[in-house]
């Protein structure tokens, strides 16, 4: 027997890894506590060779032996009858899932307990015997149960209801204590509160009869005995529960409260852990960082301060913490030299870092605030806002607004966006729709301008009301859009709070400069077409460029009529002077993008989107480019009759298979002319003031190489010819007198001809881009902006394996690998990137590295989550 008892303490403890095996969970945190230079309570394990078997074997002499140690480290006696000594009993399983009763207050008699009460006060004093008794009658319950003992079941069970109420009620006398202690003290063994010794060793056997005659628990659970202190033992005593930092900001300042001469904090009210004395902080700052160094976590810690004497009782994992608070611990432990930086990056999950990037829900300020769960996350963080459903009203709204000093924050509310409405999102603080997902128009671009999407499927809007699960929204209502990483998306009816990010306090910045050393030759770059986006992709670490989408600078309303001219012009003399317009403005967007990111890749996509999708969708829109044609000099002069029949033949049947993309510069060449002009005289213009610039122009929607090579080379027939893109390039420079700067033409591989094509195309391009959202659209037939109205129907039959447009589907992954095979035999040195939303996901960067990629491109608030993904592959984490 003695060999099977395991004494712990403040620098005592076993690590012999045959005794750690055989006293479970709580036995091996207790020895871990016990090997640190922590205020542990003392304590013994009898381990699991003999828990089962004590019922015939004498325990009171090696109880005693035992408990004589832990007297002498606590300074009370068990039993005594001036200042008992009392304990509590835990059986230590070795499976977490496994739940056995609180067992405290062993040791309490009917000689002592007055004694106790001194101390305590009567009230309390008899309330733990009822405790006592409650924890008893459930292992007796237990016992009944695996006997099949129905009527001592009964007869337990009713104990334990009853004491159960009284315990919970603060407001139950000491008399109607006694009294309940008197009537059911008949179902404990005879003389149970009359020896100390005699009720421990009775618990312990009862006990051991119930860890035998359940066979689950028969050999591989042991029994933990532990004094108990009290902080309501006295005005020299407290207890408390704190926060070894704080759990939100991360800050190294204990957050917690204490609560002099209380039990614990039920019904107590609490003060400032930080407030607490002097000489007891000090030593719960000591405590905390040891915690925090042993574990290398933020934990919860338990104390009591008994007479003076502090303690730790428990301490535990923290659920609730921020991913700041983290990143902040790791770089404190960093810093100290606790962890190394390898351990540092492998601590957070990539798709953590969205709550860092992106405002949070303060949950404490939505308990008044009804809820309307469910959704497709589009675009993870927080946002608030007043709701309105058409481009041109928000937009004038926040015009106001900023003139009258109101409320700036509104949320656009569509069934879908288009091209149009990007300016609405850019001022917006969130998006709410319902056509499309994760890929559709809004998720993209909200994505992209660092706002906050979500789609409903099932709302309805008309007018300007939608009906969302039933609930009625109305334009101007304010409501809070909560789109987490994990969990389900939620709208809350009214104005939440919401705490706001900052990546540099936050440690994020410090955080992805050491995880930049983990990321290997695979880059990560931005999907950014404005300074705000560029220098934001430049901040979080982005080595380039990996897709600029020139059609996006043409929506802004200084530009979006210019461009709408050169759209419906009949003839190439009209939409040359048009264009003429527009090169300043695409000259000047192009310095500014090459300027950030000098040293780094810039690919610029030439226009890709449909014409019509720049054409007045609504009559206001209608109207100001009426107004604008007639009062612009020089532009063209015709009806409005004929300006919308112009507009009205540009439409198409499927126009993201139609007339956009390359096929546009072969009807009207002139439009690559004059984004190739624009950027070739910006990147000559940055080079005369010595900055090193890379560009790469990248052509969209290409079939087969005869359009690449066209587009690249130009090409001259009888009556007609086309100038091409590196002729182009050459009369800048020569125009400009400048030495060449080192350009690639490359191409987008988005259509499946065109990864099966892709040893024919390589012989044209030095780079492919893989664009994965029309990829997958073409691969599998599906609209990304459709395809969520039946998926509910096929993820019900597991017909399709997750959302395809986030997760890379199986065939569009054969698609891109032979792809890669193929160009790359043509050309081995190719270069090879990913620019579509999959470019974020962890899932899919990892094919792509396994795939012979060289770069994913995301949208700038998303590249710390994908060098974190990358760092994490690299160093063998899934």
């Amino acid at each position: 027997m003695k060999k099977n008892i395991h004494f712990f303490s403040a620098h005592q403890a076993i690590s012999d890894q045959t005794i750690l095996n055989n006293i479970g969970i709580r036995g091996r945190r207790a020895m871990e506590l016990g090997a640190s230079d922590l205020p542990i309570l003392p304590g013994f394990i009898i381990d699991s060779e003999v828990a089962s078997v004590l019922e015939d074997i004498p325990l009171k002499d090696e109880l005693k032996k035992a408990m004589a140690r832990i007297e002498k480290i606590v300074g009370k006696k068990y039993g005594d009858p001036d200042n008992p000594m009392l304990v509590k009993v835990v059986i230590s399983p070795n499976l977490v899932i496994v739940h056995y009763p609180t067992l405290h207050n062993f040791g309490l008699t009917e000689g002592n307990l007055p004694a106790f009460n001194k101390y305590v006060g009567e009230n309390f004093g008899y309330h733990e015997m009822q405790f006592l008794m409650k924890g008893c009658f459930e292992i007796e319950a237990r016992i009944a149960e695996l006997e099949n003992k129905d009527k001592r079941l009964q007869e337990i069970k009713e104990a334990i209801k009853a004491l159960s109420k009284e315990l919970d009620d603060d407001r139950v006398e000491t008399p109607a204590r006694k009294k309940s202690i008197e009537k059911y003290q008949s179902l404990l063994p005879k003389g149970f509160f009359s020896d100390p010794y005699g009720q421990l060793e009775i618990i312990i056997k009862r006990i051991s009869t119930m860890l035998r005659l359940d066979e689950m628990d028969d050999s591989d659970t042991a029994i933990l005995i532990q004094p108990m202190v009290y902080g309501n033992y006295g005005k020299d005593s407290s207890s408390g529960m704190f926060f070894t930092r704080d759990i939100v900001t991360g800050k190294k300042v204990l957050s917690g409260k204490y609560f002099q001469e209380k039990f614990n904090e039920l019904g107590a009210s609490g003060k400032d852990i930080n407030s607490i004395q002097k000489i007891y902080l000090d030593k719960l700052v000591k405590i905390a960082q040891n915690i925090e160094d042993h574990f290398r976590e933020i934990r919860s810690i338990r104390f009591t301060i008994e007479d003076k004497r502090l303690w730790l009782i428990d301490q535990r994992g923290v659920m609730n913490k921020s991913t700041q608070a983290d990143i902040q611990l790791l770089l404190d432990l960093l810093k100290r030299k606790v962890i190394d930086k390898e351990y540092a990056v492998k601590q957070i999950k990539p798709n953590q870092l969205g709550e860092i990037l992106h405002p949070i829900i303060d949950l404490s300020s939505t308990k008044a605030l009804k809820q309307i769960t469910g959704g497709i996350a589009g675009a993870p963080g927080a946002a608030i806002g007043q709701i309105f459903f058409d481009t041109e009203e928000l937009l004038d709204a926040y015009k106001k607004a900023q003139q009258s000093g109101e409320d700036t924050r509104f949320i656009l509310v569509m069934e879908a966006t288009f091209a149009e409405d990007v300016k609405a999102i850019e001022v917006a603080t969130g998006v709410l729709s319902s056509e499309g997902g994760y890929a559709a128009h809004a998720s993209v671009v909200a994505r992209q301008y660092g706002k906050v999407s979500l789609v409903k499927t099932k709302m309805k809007i008309r007018g300007k009301q939608a009906t969302v699960d039933g609930v009625l929204l109305k334009q101007g209502d304010y409501i809070t859009l909560n789109v987490p990483y994990y969990g389900d998306p939620s709208i809350y009816l009214g104005k939440a709070a919401l705490i706001e990010p900052d990546p540099e306090s936050s440690g994020l910045l410090e955080f992805i400069k050491i995880v930049d050393e983990f990321t290997g030759n695979f880059g990560v770059r931005a999907n950014a077409d404005t300074p705000r986006d560029t220098t934001l992709a430049r901040i979080f670490g982005a080595e380039g460029i990996g897709l600029c989408r020139t059609e996006h600078m043409f929506f802004d309303e200084k530009r979006i009529n210019v461009f709408r001219e050169m759209v419906i012009s009949d003839t190439e003399k009209e939409r040359r002077a048009a264009l003429n317009k527009l090169r300043p403005m695409q000259r000047a967007d192009f310095y500014k993008l090459f300027k950030i990111m000098e040293g780094y890749e810039v690919t610029i996509r030439l226009l890709d989107a449909p014409l019509h999708e720049f054409l007045p969708h609504n009559p206001d829109e209608m109207k100001k480019f009426i107004t604008y044609l007639r009062g612009q000099p020089g532009s063209i002069k015709i009806s409005e009759a004929e300006i919308r029949a112009r507009c009205d033949t540009l439409g198409e049947f499927n126009p993201m298979l139609g007339h956009r993309g390359c096929r546009i510069a072969v009807s009207y060449p002139e439009i690559y002319e004059m984004q190739m002009r624009a950027i070739f005289e910006a990147v000559y213009a940055l080079q005369k003031e010595g900055y090193k610039i890379k560009p790469e122009i990248m052509i969209p929607l290409i079939m087969n190489e005869n359009e690449l090579k066209m587009l690249i080379y130009g090409k001259k027939i009888e009556g007609a010819s086309v100038k091409g893109l590196i002729d182009i390039e050459r009369e800048v420079r020569e125009t400009l007198k400048v030495k060449p700067v080192h350009y690639k033409i490359g191409t987008m591989i988005e259509l499946p001809v065109a990864a099966l094509g892709a040893g024919e195309i390589a012989k044209y391009a030095e780079f492919f881009s893989f664009g994965t959202n029309d990829l997958t659209q073409t691969t599998i037939g599906l609209s990304r902006d459709d395809f969520n109205t039946f998926m509910p129907d096929y993820t019900q039959f597991d017909l399709l394996e997750g959302n395809p447009f986030k997760y890379l589907n199986t065939y569009v992954k054969e698609l891109i690998a032979t792809a890669v095979r193929r160009g790359t035999m043509t050309r081995p040195k190719l270069k090879k990137g990913l620019c579509g939303e999959h470019g974020a996901v962890p899932e899919n960067i990892k094919f792509c590295m396994q795939t012979g990629l060289d770069y994913v491109s995301c949208s700038s608030y998303s590249v710390p989550i994908a060098k974190l993904a990358v760092a994490h592959i690299q160093l063998g984490e899934e």
